[in-house]
């Protein structure tokens, strides 16, 4: 008989998840930064074939440890091809706008990712949001607002890239708690499977010769990304969607922290005030999910939180 989990055990898993969920929004940031830096000189297909042959310098290891038969071995097939269907098109679109808008741009649309994830986990995966979340996590993206003032080029075809990769993005995450009982490895593998054969795709007829230092910046594109995905694969399967999706505000906080460290981009009053009450937002949720967590359940409000 498997020894019940405690209180405390569970609280040590959320607390991990959310940890894991900070460390990939990270290394999701230097995707990002990585990702444009590419598409401004080579096809989105040609980044998307290499960057997945990177990919599976993390992912060899981990595919032969857990052996190559555990890849076919997965639950529910159909929503495991939505999964990896939702991620691509994610990663496609992603590329394709920012090769056009600023990146500030493209990450405002992909920042309203928590409010579709809150949405989606409230009908999909049985996680109760109340008013008082739903309301933080418009504020939180009320300060993204704020902070990133996006321009009059959100109204082009490329915003509409970022749109629909913000809510595939979105469905990708709750597909991955939904699916949480299948391994890490396999979930991210698939997915990059799936991404290296659209690369291979698209990028007939519109292949550019590399030097070493871009065919290296694109192979350590998809180490970045594969560790990214396998660190926020991980927290999907130790805390609930809804609560770390407002996490992805940490993004902002990354830009600011790269931006000036490497190119030494100083935040204006905007950035600083949008930031701010971005931190305010997301903390709020989090000490609310933690509140909930200790009282009990007849004393939590019919509205749910």
């Amino acid at each position: 008989m498997q020894p019940q989990p405690t209180a405390t055990g569970l609280k040590n898993f959320v607390l991990l998840g959310v940890v894991l969920m900070l460390l990939g929004d990270f290394l999701f940031a230097l995707n990002d930064a990585m990702g444009k830096w590419l598409v401004t000189s080579f096809s989105v297909g040609q980044v998307l074939l290499i960057r997945s042959f990177g990919c599976f310098i993390i992912l060899g290891p981990l595919i032969a440890r857990q052996g190559p038969a555990q890849l076919f071995r997965v639950e529910q097939k159909g929503l495991q091809f939505l999964r990896v269907l939702f991620a691509t098109v994610d990663v496609g679109l992603f590329y394709a706008a920012v090769a056009y808008l600023p990146l500030a741009d493209v990450m405002t649309f992909y920042m309203a990712g928590p409010i579709y994830v809150a949405a989606l986990s409230h009908f999909f995966l049985n996680e109760r949001i109340g008013w008082r979340r739903w309301l933080a996590v418009f504020v939180g993206f009320c300060g993204v607002v704020i902070a990133l003032r996006p321009s009059s080029a959100m109204l082009s075809l490329p915003s509409l890239f970022g749109i629909v990769g913000s809510l595939s993005f979105s469905m990708a995450l709750v597909l991955n708690r939904y699916l949480r009982s299948t391994s890490d490895t396999t979930l991210v593998t698939w997915q990059m499977v799936a991404a290296l054969v659209v690369g291979a795709v698209l990028s007939i007829g519109a292949w550019q010769p590399t030097t070493p230092v871009e065919l290296t910046g694109m192979l350590a594109l998809g180490v970045v990304a594969s560790c990214a995905h396998l660190l926020i694969t991980r927290s999907l399967k130790l805390a609930p969607a809804s609560l770390l999706a407002p996490l992805q505000y940490s993004l902002l906080i990354w830009a600011i922290a790269l931006g000036y460290l490497f190119f030494g981009d100083v935040p204006d009053l905007y950035v600083i005030s949008g930031g701010t009450i971005i931190v305010v937002a997301g903390l709020f949720i989090f000490h609310r999910k933690n509140l909930l967590e200790t009282v009990p359940p007849e004393a939590v409000a019919p509205d749910g939180h």
